[in-house]
């Protein structure tokens, strides 16, 4: 499958895997490209040391290309940004931040460059830092969101008739008919992180992985938006969350709940009642955790079906 997407990364389908904190590893990363896709190091959970080691190992296990997502106003960015310098890495996704602080710097080393978006206002900001392609990322997404909560379904087509880049989709999308669906609204390719956390290669916790496959319709909800928006599963942590919100908590007493590392806490070490479980919508559609192998050969498989079953489900007689 050839298109815009598959020919800036050099990868066989327009598939990338996100860089979720605590589960975005070299295993997966390594796993998704070999596959055919794009896998995403996520550095926003690793130290400067840990990365390097993820991209030396991520290099030993794969010939395919490889990127390292990157929240932009992580603390340790002037390193990390050294680091994929240092080592060569041809892809770079950044987020959370002001893309034109680096995007230059990256470009002028040849390094391909996607930032990622939750608005058509972010989308333009970051086609005149110059980035190479736009990932437009519906609230419907696990983990950290935009503010607008605008879901995949309006900021596709919003996003592409303000810009001609290269455009992915992310959030709400873990089927090959999901897919489909977002390149007829004008998208080259899709992001996917949610289907990914629930596969043997993620480096989350196995209690966190079979908590997504048991999630229902309903079972995630956004939240914290006076601090930093994020869609989690309901688990204890958010219950008492809601409690403070019904008590009338300040944001300094949101923030000391929260607390540090709950992320780590919950999705890397397991504890599904005190951690911060990120998972998006469509985990209600993840029915098993499966190799990163069969997962892209099955949304690749839903793809061409749903494709060449689309034109007998309409008529064209006027």
């Amino acid at each position: 499958m050839k298109n815009r997407v598959t020919e800036l990364f050099s990868i066989k389908y327009p598939i990338v895997q996100g860089g979720m904190i605590w589960n975005s590893g070299w295993r997966l990363a390594s796993a998704v490209s070999n596959a055919g896709g794009l896998g995403l190091i996520g550095a926003g959970s690793m130290y400067p040391e840990v990365l390097k080691l993820h991209i030396e190992r991520c290099k030993a296990a794969t010939n395919k290309p490889f990127g390292v997502n990157v929240p932009l106003l992580y603390p340790n960015i002037e390193e990390i940004i050294e680091l994929i310098l240092e080592f060569n890495v041809p892809i770079v996704f950044t987020s959370a931040g002001n893309p034109a602080t680096h995007t230059a710097r990256l470009k002028a080393a040849g390094i391909t460059v996607a930032h990622v978006v939750s608005s058509t206002k972010f989308a333009l900001k970051a086609e005149a830092a110059g980035v190479d392609a736009i990932v437009a990322e519906g609230f419907e997404a696990g983990g950290h969101n935009g503010r607008e909560e605008s879901t995949t379904l309006t900021l596709i087509p919003s996003v592409r008739r303000a810009t001609d880049l290269p455009l992915i989709a992310a959030g709400g999308i873990a089927t090959g008919e999901a897919m489909l669906a977002t390149m007829i609204l004008g998208a080259d390719g899709v992001q996917m992180g949610s289907r990914f956390v629930a596969s043997e290669e993620s480096s989350g916790h196995q209690l966190f992985k079979d908590l997504v496959v048991a999630a229902g319709e309903g079972a995630t909800e956004l939240t914290l938006k006076e601090l930093t928006p994020v869609r989690l599963l309901k688990n204890k942590f958010y219950q008492d969350l809601q409690e403070l919100y019904q008590s009338g908590a300040s944001i300094e007493e949101l923030r000391a709940h929260l607390g540090r590392a709950r992320a780590k806490r919950g999705m890397f070490e397991g504890d599904l009642e005190e951690g911060e479980l990120e998972i998006g919508q469509i985990a209600s559609m993840i029915d098993a955790v499966k190799p990163v192998a069969s997962i892209v050969e099955e949304i690749m498989a839903q793809y061409h079906r749903a494709l060449v079953h689309l034109p007998s489900r309409f008529s064209l007689d006027q």
